[in-house]
């Protein structure tokens, strides 16, 4: 019954998306990002699939693992839920214009402009050796509320528009902006992640655009990746995320530099 329950793919599919789905939900807990692992190996693997239901599938099994992540952030990181709430609810709002908006933008003309950002962030992490390591800030609650309204708005939008590397983008707002460590913002990144992605896959489940067995699988895997991937986090500390926060960033950068430099390559 198992063998008929994946008789749609072939056993090579399902290891490698197993193994990739797996290392995307490590990337994913630590620092955000695991979609620029996951979403290209759904789109190679099934080139003739429509988008929709390759982000449906990406979506059922990157909120089940960031979910598990989140749950362990949860049991070692003190959060404040009424930032997180107007973190999230800010969020949502602008990904829905910003997804609006895309239709009568062409993206393309401002991948150049991502680019020039994220070498920007790469670089100024790089030489900023105690970015996160320490809280450098400490906020009256009125300015987390207004500066974390703000990340939610501006990364929000971007999450509409664009998407990958949302949860990267989280993280160094909020050890930038707000001054926490990376291992506080990671925690945080991922609880909003969690809300503000409930909604579109209800979208998703609704339409029918996933692939059911598939998902399953890897929404198990990816849960395996987040577990692991969150226990490190918390127990290796802020130079660990650091670390795979510039080797996400650099895979940012290659995708949107290949994008810019080789399109339809």
């Amino acid at each position: 019954m198992f063998s008929e329950f994946f008789a749609d793919y072939t056993t090579s599919t399902l290891i490698i998306l197993s193994a990739l789905a797996f290392v995307a939900g490590f990337i994913d807990a630590v620092v955000g990002g695991g979609g620029l692992i996951q979403i290209p190996a759904l789109l190679i693997a099934f080139p003739n699939a429509p988008v929709a239901t390759i982000f449906g599938t990406n979506k059922i099994a990157a909120l089940a693992g960031t979910s598990v992540a989140a749950f362990n952030y949860a049991r070692k990181i003190v959060f404040d839920f009424r930032l997180l709430f107007v973190i999230s609810l800010c969020c949502s709002i602008s990904s829905f214009t910003g997804a609006r908006i895309v239709s009568l933008i062409n993206v393309n003309v401002l991948k150049p402009i991502i680019l020039f950002i994220l070498i920007a962030i790469a670089v100024y992490t790089f030489f900023k050796k105690d970015l996160g390591s320490i809280k450098t800030k400490e906020l009256s609650f009125q300015k987390q509320l207004f500066y974390g309204g703000l990340i939610g708005l501006v990364i929000g939008f971007y999450d509409g528009f664009f998407g990958p590397g949302t949860g990267s983008f989280f993280v160094l707002a909020f050890v930038v902006v707000l001054g926490f460590e990376f291992v506080q913002a990671s925690a945080y990144a991922k609880i909003v992640n969690c809300i503000t992605n409930i909604s579109a896959l209800i979208v998703f489940i609704r339409q029918g655009n996933y692939m059911l067995e598939l998902a399953l699988i890897m929404a198990a895997m990816n849960i395996a990746g987040n577990i692991i991937g969150s226990k490190l986090a918390l127990r290796k500390g802020n130079d660990f995320v650091r670390i795979i926060f510039l080797v996400v960033v650099s895979l940012m950068i290659f995708k949107y530099g290949w994008e810019v430099f080789a399109p339809g390559v």
